[in-house]
């Protein structure tokens, strides 16, 4: 199964069209689902679904952007999770095939996997795709903290230290192409949506390089994993007195089972 991960506010138009271009270019529809979260005042967006895969809708309160993401898995049900965006449309026939195939790549099943979003590109992995070992692994792969962005960059430099210690994890497909249909490439009008992410634009820097511990904890357990060495205990994912410099409060933790663990 995979899940994508959808919050979405306000563009019930937009999430329509990428059900359709998921209905029109999935091989396997009985094998994915879309995991949608809603803001409870978002009416108009609190009956979309889908006649053709499963849909699971969430309907709550706002939350940040690690917060959706980290509601949204805690629903899902698949072995490979997305995160995709309500501006993206899935261009290539069969992608689920070829998702399928990076997840049978690596016999531990830690990778990071992106598509072509016709924007980025190869440079930036705009819709992370990961194993749901991997996110166990990370234990917590979403941050609450992140209020709107960084999460990708987050993953990113994550898997980037695991290149630097010598495994390659790390997957580009420049023929697997999620469109990123997003206005400052001229594919989309300006909305409130995207005003509100660009008010906050810089929101996430701090929680960024806060978090910068964290991401080396992380790493060191995923090599550990791929080493076949004695798991790295990481104790919490987000360390308290990184809440308390943010000044927000802690989420929920999730309650995952991270495997045999053992300390050095």
């Amino acid at each position: 199964m995979i899940s994508l991960l959808l919050p979405t506010r306000g563009r019930p138009g937009l999430v329509t069209r990428l059900f359709d271009s998921i209905a029109k270019n999935t091989f396997h529809l009985d094998q994915v689902e879309v995991i949608l979260y809603v803001d409870e005042d978002d009416t108009d967006s609190h009956d979309l679904d889908s006649a053709d895969f499963r849909v699971v809708r969430i309907i709550g309160p706002a939350l940040s952007m690690g917060g959706y993401n980290s509601a949204c898995f805690e629903k899902a049900r698949g072995d490979v999770l997305i995160l995709a965006n309500d501006d993206m449309v899935i261009r290539t026939p069969g992608w689920d095939d070829r998702i399928r195939a990076l997840n049978a790549e690596f016999e531990d099943h830690i990778y990071l996997g992106y598509a072509n979003d016709l924007f980025k590109k190869s440079r930036f992995c705009t819709f992370p795709i990961m194993s749901r070992r991997t996110c166990e692994l990370l234990a917590d792969p979403y941050p609450a903290a992140y209020r709107r962005a960084f999460i990708d960059v987050h993953l990113f430099d994550i898997f980037k230290r695991l290149q630097h210690a010598g495994f390659d994890r790390i997957r580009y497909y420049d023929d697997l192409v999620f469109e990123h249909l997003h206005y400052r490439n001229g594919k989309a009008p300006y909305d409130a949506t995207y005003g509100y992410a660009r008010n906050g634009r810089f929101a996430d820097d701090p929680t960024f390089i806060a978090l910068t511990a964290m991401r080396s904890a992380v790493a060191k357990r995923l090599l550990s994993v791929i080493r076949n060495e004695r798991i790295v205990v990481v104790d919490d994912a987000v360390p308290q007195d990184c809440w308390r410099r943010l000044n927000i409060d802690p989420p929920c933790r999730l309650n995952i089972d991270p495997g045999p663990v053992a300390t050095f």
